[in-house]
């Protein structure tokens, strides 16, 4: 192709300019590769230290209850949780033998009330954990094991009795310290609604 002087003078100039382009676009590419690798060293850097304060978190905070002793009582039993029922009512152990802790409330050593329920007058005479709990009173101590390992202490502060169908928040919730309240069936059988017609609860306290 025959070229003209002044067109030989801009194909030049465009050969100088295709390698300045080239130049300035290898700079841009190796610059995004130094920022991409800098922004993965800050995100890494910020995981491992989330990582750590993670690991940091007292392992008491995550710790389930397994136990509930009562000495004065010579009570020993095991700890199931427990959702509620399809009335709406809090569910109840299984056996006559263990305590229902209500998942949905407070975790037992926080602060709120946590509520423990049991079992009395099991069918045909058998025992049943909380047949005693009444024999409880002010200033006796309860203690619960969880899964590290510690003991949680609680010292009864009340005692009181309720209807059946009494409306009694107080014994799931709680503004302040760290509760630990026990329920229980008591009063007389009612053939009808197949239940007692009265609650014991046991109102604690945590202490140190």
């Amino acid at each position: 192709m025959f070229i003209f002087p002044k067109q030989k003078v801009q194909i030049k100039k465009l050969k100088i300019l295709k390698r300045y382009l080239s130049k300035t676009r290898l700079l841009i590419i190796v610059g995004l590769l130094i920022l991409s690798n800098l922004l993965f060293f800050i995100f890494l850097n910020n995981s491992n230290k989330e990582a750590k304060n993670g690991d940091e978190i007292p392992t008491t905070q995550q710790a389930l209850a397994i136990s509930l002793k009562i000495p004065k009582l010579n009570i020993d039993a095991k700890i199931e949780s427990v959702g509620l029922t399809s009335n709406g009512n809090m569910d109840v152990p299984k056996g006559p033998d263990e305590v229902a802790w209500f998942s949905l409330g407070t975790q037992i050593g926080e602060t709120g009330s946590a509520v423990l329920a049991g079992h009395t007058n099991w069918k045909n005479n058998q025992k049943a954990v909380f047949d005693d709990l009444d024999k409880l009173k002010k200033g006796d101590k309860i203690f619960i094991e969880n899964t590290n390992g510690k003991i949680i202490s609680f010292v009864v502060r009340e005692i009181r009795i309720y209807k059946a169908d009494a409306y009694a928040p107080e014994v799931f919730t709680s503004t302040t310290g760290t509760h630990l309240n026990l329920i229980t069936c008591t009063g007389d059988w009612d053939k009808i609604t197949k239940s007692s017609t009265e609650r014991l609860v046991v109102f604690t306290e945590m202490v140190n």
